[in-house]
């Protein structure tokens, strides 16, 4: 029996807004009195250790809406390309990265975006062929549904000039040659199995993973699409008993015989690791312009993107998780697909569709019509909102004024009383939930101009994304999300309140400890 009692902090429950109490009893990881502490001192034990929170400031451990773990914990072994400015400086970080990795089978860079390089393009195979022939080459754009190969790696593909690219995929071509470009599909599908890292190695890797969410706050973690590839590792870190996060896996749906397979895992966390329901794929991202939208990008005739699924296989998607009753997530970054999965959805009956509440993955250009038939029928969106910062500028260019303004509209979802959560879609940016927080309330881009001052929202509302409405989400409200008697004590602690602190100054709070 252990047992903890915290007070002399600004400790925020949650529970409501403007709620915060002196102290918070805990026992054997439960809380059990929350309030004043006279109210919570009768409660203490001979041998309860107290801990004086000396005025910092305690909250819910956040709880990452949508990431890939797995992907994440893949990155940290490759040579970032997040900061090159410059085809020249991506080629002169993957020649360090070949000198340092002689012994591996495959030499991969990741998070390169032609958005901010001088030449304002992708890089070529021919380019990439420069610096490494004898060995296969992979760079990785930063949304993941992109990225470029030297020839080696298209030979090792089998991706020839006659090659045909798989339906919503495409490969890249140059004067009827290819150019090493892939695209949605024929990205994933060619790169889901590249074997770059041993499996020792990638166990080490999920656990410094782990720990880099710890570090900002986070709990629970999610692996938002999860194959034949990932589970037997995600598997077993939770048979060795090495999980110190909670993890919700969510199986691609071309994978789902892993459900069938491990059942025990299913809804019901096993030492840390749960299955949470499925994960499908609707369209690209924004700022690759691969995002399938009604109406076409700026400066295009009738360019809009494109779907890489059908309506039949959205809708059967759908059927399945409803009469499964298993949770269905969905990436739609454009509104065009947003509006196949709200329909897809449709055609379920409304009740038995909202016990499973489905989740729409970015929803970054969804419109306000959109969110009210999502309301109706029980429909979480769950906003990468940080997009307004990091690729608001890109919107601009790319969307317009209008649309641009108007991505993640988390104002206009919580004016209809709709449940949104925040994400980071880790690895395309850190899990830093707290710069997220000061995205959705400051809503500047990186140019410093105010993306849709009538979508801010208060940092109250925000919180409640990463915390609450978070463990909603995961079907977990009872037992995460808010600092309420009979929950897990999952806390975190900050340096300062981001509820006092100047809004502009949130993403500088420190995060001391998750609890």
């Amino acid at each position: 029996m252990s047992s903890e009692l915290y007070y002399n902090g600004e400790i925020i429950t949650m529970e409501k807004e403007g709620e915060q109490v002196e102290a918070v009893f805990v026992e054997n990881g439960r809380i059990q009195k929350v309030g004043s502490l006279a109210e919570v001192k009768p409660f203490v034990k001979k041998d309860t250790k107290e801990i004086d929170l000396k005025g910092k400031t305690m909250l819910p451990a956040f709880i990452d809406a949508h990431s890939h773990i797995s992907a994440f914990a893949q990155s940290l072994s490759y040579i970032s390309l997040a900061d090159c400015k410059s085809i020249v400086e991506i080629l002169e970080k993957l020649k360090l990265g070949k000198e340092e990795r002689k012994q591996e089978k495959w030499i991969i860079g990741v998070g390169y975006d032609q958005n901010f390089l001088k030449e304002k393009r992708h890089p070529t195979r021919w380019e990439l062929d420069s610096i490494c022939e004898e060995k296969p080459l992979l760079i990785t754009h930063i949304s993941g549904h992109m990225g470029v190969t030297n020839t080696k790696a298209l030979e090792m593909m089998q991706i020839t000039e006659d090659s045909m690219a798989p339906e919503g995929g495409r490969y890249g071509k140059e004067n009827g040659k290819l150019n090493g470009y892939l695209e949605e599909t024929a990205f994933i599908e060619n790169t889901k199995y590249i074997e770059a890292i041993s499996q020792e190695k990638f166990l080490e890797l999920l656990d410094k993973a782990q720990n880099i969410y710890r570090s900002y706050g986070i709990k629970t973690v999610q692996d938002g699409l999860t194959t034949e590839k990932e589970f037997p590792l995600l598997k077993q870190m939770a048979e060795e008993k090495k999980w110190k996060v909670d993890v919700v896996s969510y199986i691609d749906t071309a994978h789902a015989s892993i459900i069938e397979e491990n059942k025990e895992y299913l809804k019901t966390y096993k030492n840390h690791l749960k299955i949470g329901g499925y994960k499908i794929i609707l369209d690209g991202s924004p700022q690759g312009k691969t995002a399938w939208m009604t109406k076409p990008y700026e400066g295009e005739e009738s360019y809009r993107g494109n779907p890489t699924k059908t309506n039949e296989e959205v809708e059967n998607a759908v059927h399945k998780a409803v009469e499964e009753e298993r949770q269905l997530l969905a990436h739609c970054n454009g509104d065009a697909a947003a509006e196949q999965y709200i329909q897809a959805c449709q055609k379920q009956p409304i009740e038995k569709l909202k016990k499973i509440r489905p989740v729409m993955i970015h929803a970054q250009t969804v419109r306000k019509d959109q969110l009210e038939e999502m309301k109706k029928i029980g429909m979480i969106p769950s906003f990468f909102i940080a997009h307004v910062y990091y690729w608001g500028d890109i919107h601009l260019k790319n969307l317009g004024e209008d649309r641009a303004s108007s991505i993640s509209p988390a104002k206009s979802a919580e004016e209809l009383g709709l449940i949104y959560t925040f994400h980071q879609d880790s690895p395309v940016l850190p899990p830093n939930m707290l710069e997220t927080i000061w995205c959705a309330v400051n809503r500047t881009t990186k140019n410093g101009v105010l993306l849709g001052k009538e979508e801010q929202i208060s940092v109250y509302e925000a919180l409640k994304a990463v915390t609450i409405w978070a463990a909603y989400s995961y079907f977990e409200e009872e037992e995460k999300g808010s600092i309420r008697e009979g929950k897990k004590a999952d806390f975190v602690l900050l340096d300062k309140n981001p509820l006092k602190v100047p809004k502009e100054e949130i993403r500088n709070i420190k995060v001391i400890e998750v609890i």
